[in-house]
């Protein structure tokens, strides 16, 4: 069996793709701010260094997969901590365990969202690809409500994904991403809760094409395909995994 590494995996999206890994008999290293093997920050560049020392003392055969799936919505006070965990904390423990992922010729599913078309603000998305946190996080800051930043930080991370393709492919890694839609999880349920975002929740709900919220499960079968030898010439894609409604609300854009 394999040796996978993930973040984000106490809960929500990240637990339903720890539990397939561990039920088909892999081995999963989680790290997380709460029940993990490896309890850290990764909005912190400290909680990062942590992250990565903890994995590769564990991992040091090498990685068959990674899923850095630690993230915040848009609706958190510290909107400057969006870029910092959504995108650096992925895209810097994915670089720190390169070589250990190519041992193996080992798989990454990046968690991006179906909200990424949405983004407002180029030079926020710039400055997360430039590698500026401090930088992204002023801007994040400035923003008047956090939807801006959870959608650049999604599209950055797909457009890394995208830019370093053919790199990480040279070292026998597959780079893929899913996009989900709304899945309900404890994070998304407080704005189902909410008497000022539930209506519109609904009416979103109603309008995507499948007629339902996405599941935590939805999100985990399609990173369990994209980790899979199944999906060995899959290798540079966004894959939604939204009910449809990227389809629905773009139908031109292929």
């Amino acid at each position: 069996m394999g040796r996978y590494a993930m973040t984000g995996g106490a809960t929500g999206i990240g637990a339903a793709i720890k539990t397939r890994l561990r039920a088909a008999g892999h081995e999963v290293i989680v790290v997380d701010i709460k029940d993990a093997d490896i309890i850290t920050d990764l909005g912190t560049a400290e909680g990062r260094a942590v992250a990565l020392e903890g994995i590769r003392v564990r991992a040091g055969g090498g990685l068959d997969g990674f899923v850095p799936c630690a993230g915040v919505a848009g609706y958190v006070p510290d909107r400057a901590l969006i870029p910092s965990l959504n995108f650096f904390g992925s895209v810097a423990l994915l670089e720190g365990l390169k070589d250990l992922l190519a041992q193996r010729k080992g798989a990454v599913v990046l968690v991006s969202s179906n909200s990424a078309p949405q983004s407002s603000s180029e030079e926020y998305v710039d400055a997360l690809l430039a590698g500026d946190e401090a930088k992204a996080r002023a801007l994040a800051a400035a923003m008047p409500h956090g939807h801006p930043a959870y959608s650049g930080s999604k599209l950055a991370l797909a457009r890394w994904m995208r830019r370093n393709t053919r790199d990480y492919a040279a070292a026998g890694i597959r780079l893929n991403a899913i996009a989900p839609g709304y899945t309900q999880t404890a994070m998304t349920a407080a704005t189902e809760n909410d008497p000022a975002t539930r209506d519109a929740i609904r009416a979103f709900l109603a309008a995507t094409p499948v007629g339902r919220a996405g599941q935590p499960e939805d999100q985990a079968n399609a990173a369990m395909f994209l980790l899979s030898p199944e999906a060995g010439f899959i290798c540079g894609s966004l894959l939604f995994v939204d009910g449809g409604y990227d389809a629905m609300t773009r139908p031109d854009v292929i």
